[in-house]
């Protein structure tokens, strides 16, 4: 089902940069870095945890409560809106009595429906600016039905953050991008503006520039990068944290690109880029049409010979032939093979049908 939101556009998002620490430590700690990230010149949402979820207990969990009047002071020195992350709705209430400007709801706290609702009704009626980042895990539908409970709870300033994923093939990233999930989020709503959150993804600062670049490449809607006045002592996310210099020449370098065509020459050049592209794709569709037809005939030779489906010595040689083939013609021989899986994985499937007479029983059922 695809949903239906009552949000502001991406067009009125007011906050392309997030940026301040991990965690708010300490006072001077929090205006030492707000203080340093005013002095580049640029205008962000100054963003700090409050309250820190960790894995496991004796890690800093941050201070609580008394570091909400510091935030209070940030707005008044600099003059950015702030932020804070918000896992109850207690915390929610002790942020709207302080005047936070914008919460956002948690990674870990997005996985779970009844904490969501919970912060949904302590947000109800507020007007609040609320942004959820994406679920630890890549379930498009609980990022989806977290937006949408925040959604019907009256708030219309919302933003999904893309902090990236878990995953046991991330690496070099502490979170797996998934691009993949951001283009399917746009796609179900294409009015909700998207932030990338670079430094969670990375996991390590020398990687956020590569990340941040290709946020702005997806034509994402922000950045949310951790910014500390001394990143190496920091209690939380060290390794991740940007001092405000390294962040403004990181800004800096950053190559902004349109979504819209050029009005000259281009527009023409590029529709018929497309059009070929639309060619060749159809082709690989009827192909690959013709490639499942010759499977199920394969299928249906094998249910004859009382032969098994699956002959790894056929699978593993045909894989790497294939893909000794692609990397010749000058394609990525990771996404060589994740294609074949996935092509192979339907013969599979259309082969199983066969041999079971699974799709006759579906069509006679």
């Amino acid at each position: 089902m695809k949903p239906k939101f009552n949000i502001s556009s991406r067009a009125s998002w007011p906050h392309p940069l997030i940026a301040g620490p991990c965690s708010a430590e300490g006072e001077l700690q929090v205006l030492t870095t707000a203080k340093m990230l005013k002095a580049t010149g640029r205008n962000f949402v100054f963003r700090a945890g409050i309250w820190k979820p960790r894995t496991r207990p004796g890690s800093f969990e941050g201070v609580g409560k008394k570091g909400l009047p510091w935030l209070q002071e940030v707005k008044k020195i600099t003059g950015f809106p702030v932020a804070t992350e918000v896992a109850t709705a207690q915390h929610v209430e002790d942020c709207l009595a302080h005047g936070i400007d914008i919460l956002w709801i948690g990674a870990r706290t997005t996985v779970n429906p009844f904490s969501v609702q919970e912060i949904a009704n302590a947000l109800r009626g507020t007007g609040k600016t609320i942004m959820v980042k994406n679920p630890v895990s890549p379930d498009l539908q609980l990022w989806i039905g977290a937006i949408e409970r925040i959604n019907r709870a009256g708030i219309s300033k919302l933003a999904a953050i893309h902090r990236g994923f878990q995953s046991p093939d991330s690496h070099p990233f502490r979170n797996a991008p998934l691009w993949n999930m951001v283009v399917d989020l746009k796609s179900f709503c294409p009015e909700l503006p998207i932030i990338c959150d670079p430094s969670h993804i990375c996991g390590a600062r020398e990687l956020i520039p590569y990340i941040a670049q290709r946020s702005m490449d997806m034509d994402m809607d922000g950045l949310m990068i951790e910014s500390h006045c001394n990143p190496a002592i920091a209690l939380s996310d060290a390794a991740q944290q940007l001092s405000p210099d390294a962040l403004h020449t990181l800004l800096a370098c950053l190559v902004q690109r349109s979504a819209n065509i050029p009005l000259n020459g281009s527009a023409d050049m590029l529709e018929k880029l497309r059009q070929r592209i639309n060619g060749v794709d159809e082709e690989i569709i009827r192909k690959l049409s013709e490639r499942q037809a010759v499977a199920s005939s394969i299928g249906e030779l094998k249910k004859e010979k009382r032969m098994t489906i699956l002959q790894m010595n056929r699978w593993e040689e045909m894989l790497e032939s294939r893909i000794m083939h692609a990397e010749m013609m000058g394609l990525n021989r990771d996404f060589m093979g994740k294609l074949y899986r996935l092509i192979h994985e339907e013969s599979i499937r259309r082969q199983t049908e066969i041999m079971n007479d699974t799709k006759v029983i579906k069509q006679s059922s």
